[in-house]
């Protein structure tokens, strides 16, 4: 039993021969390549065969002797070259069995002699097939190539069973995950799942027919919503294009999810292979940073692909204030429509909810918390005869939030505001906020497995 990753990236690779943007920078400089995205199964049986797969197969130390089978997901050149097909068959008259859209079979089989040793299989979403021991499930894809018939499917991704049992969901290239794909999944618990994230942070590329990475959070979701992936599964990114960050940075933000970015040639089966054990996941995550350091937006991403969230919305209503309702109204607008919301300053009964199916919280944020905290104490008022009673009130309400903090079982993601790196506040309220503020943060990280520090948008683990 061996899955081996042959190529992760997109049709154009990673980094890109023609491009001098930082992320093929950072790519080459790291000497790192990626090319066209296939896998190979026991040997046996190849998933995808672009033009760069044979090439890619020697560099993984391997070779494709042995080949019985191939799945092809499409007509596009970086998942079908006939060409390879062909050259096997210079060397070789065992028998191949070709699996794919009928475009693609149609295509494939121009290359080859009428007598060649192949059989070919066209197939829609919908059909299984036994090959050579391999139990193969054709599911839908929303991706499309246009070199198709009429009203024929000419993108199929594939549920594929090994003889040994290892189930592998290979789901490139598609978008949003067809209902009827996630519905063919349900208990599938696959062991590896191979998933397209072509466009990164450019979600604006991907259209309807391929995953950035907000799109890939959410399919891992929808998946694991199904028991198609478990915690035991291993979710790999593929198809990779330089619209990602760097891989360091990828492979940062995937982790939240319970998935990674692995590098060509890598063994992922047995189980074991080349995976590193990963610990269990943080409780308590804290966001730190500055006005527009990206400190919420790195929140919502490390709970993308959560079940199910719960947004403590700690700032409550301003009325009057547009500007304010324009930033309310833009936090609202990226948040993912399965996520609910909460309004409230009243943080410790949501931590002490200690209920197996308790949502994820995602509070933001601390500093507004604290700033209502103090209004609810009348505490700005440094002069007033009561001030020192009202900031034990204070005092009180921070104490409770941080042993709330520290005992809570429930996934809690909290974002907070750096507020002492600027210049000293002109007034004795501003100061005095400016020194709770930051006691309040170092006493939440005091009690944090998992803190991070935003600047320009770069995140930092402390």
């Amino acid at each position: 039993m061996s899955l081996r990753v042959l190529g992760t990236g997109a049709a154009d690779g990673w980094p890109q021969a023609f491009c001098r943007c930082a992320s093929c920078g950072a790519e080459r400089a790291a000497g790192r390549v990626r090319s066209q995205t296939a896998a190979l199964l026991d040997g046996r049986l190849l998933l995808d065969c672009g033009p760069t797969t044979p090439e890619a197969a020697v560099r993984a130390g391997v070779d494709l002797a042995d080949l019985r089978v191939v799945l092809l997901t499409h007509q596009h050149s970086d998942h079908l070259s006939p060409a390879a097909l062909l050259h096997r068959s210079w060397i070789t008259t065992a028998p191949l069995e070709v699996v794919g859209p009928p475009d693609a079979i149609e295509a494939a089989r121009a290359w080859l002699a009428p007598d060649a040793a192949v059989t070919w299989h066209a197939v829609g979403p919908g059909d299984r097939l036994q090959i050579d021991g391999y139990d193969v499930r054709v599911l839908a894809s929303s991706h499309t190539t246009g070199l198709g018939a009429p009203g024929v499917p000419d993108a199929v991704l594939y549920d594929v069973t090994s003889p040994t049992g290892l189930r592998v969901l290979h789901a490139t290239d598609t978008g949003p995950l067809p209902t009827a794909t996630v519905a063919a999944a349900e208990g599938a618990a696959y062991d590896v799942v191979l998933l397209e994230e072509t466009f990164g942070d450019r979600g604006d590329l991907a259209g309807d027919g391929h995953l950035a990475l907000e799109g890939f959070a959410e399919q891992v979701r929808r998946l694991r919503a199904v028991g198609a992936v478990l915690d035991a599964t291993d979710v790999v990114a593929v198809h990779l294009s330089h619209h990602n960050p760097p891989t360091p940075e990828l492979a940062r933000r995937l982790a939240a999810w319970g998935a990674r970015v692995v590098d060509d040639g890598t063994l992922l089966a047995p189980p074991d292979a080349d995976r590193p054990p990963g610990p269990r996941g943080p409780t308590r995550t804290l966001v730190l940073g500055g006005a527009r350091s990206g400190k919420s937006a790195e929140a919502e991403r490390i709970l993308a692909a959560a079940p199910a969230v719960t947004y403590v919305a700690t700032s409550g209503r301003r009325d009057g204030d547009a500007e304010w309702r324009e930033r309310v109204a833009a936090h609202v607008d990226r948040r993912p429509a399965h996520w609910t919301t909460d309004e409230t300053l009243d943080l410790v009964p949501l931590l002490e909810d200690d209920a197996p199916d308790a949502p994820a919280l995602l509070v933001d944020c601390l500093t507004l918390w604290l700033t209502g905290v103090i209004d609810r104490h009348e505490g700005w008022d440094t002069e007033a005869p009561g001030h020192a009673d009202a900031w034990r009130g204070v005092d009180a309400d921070v104490a409770a939030l941080v042993a709330a903090w520290r005992r809570t079982t429930r996934r809690v993601v909290a974002v907070s505001n750096e507020v002492g790196q600027g210049v000293v506040p002109a007034t004795a309220s501003g100061r005095m906020f400016r020194d709770a503020m930051g006691r309040v943060n170092a006493a939440v990280a005091a009690e944090t497995e998992d803190v991070r520090w935003c600047v320009a948008g770069r995140v930092v683990a402390l």
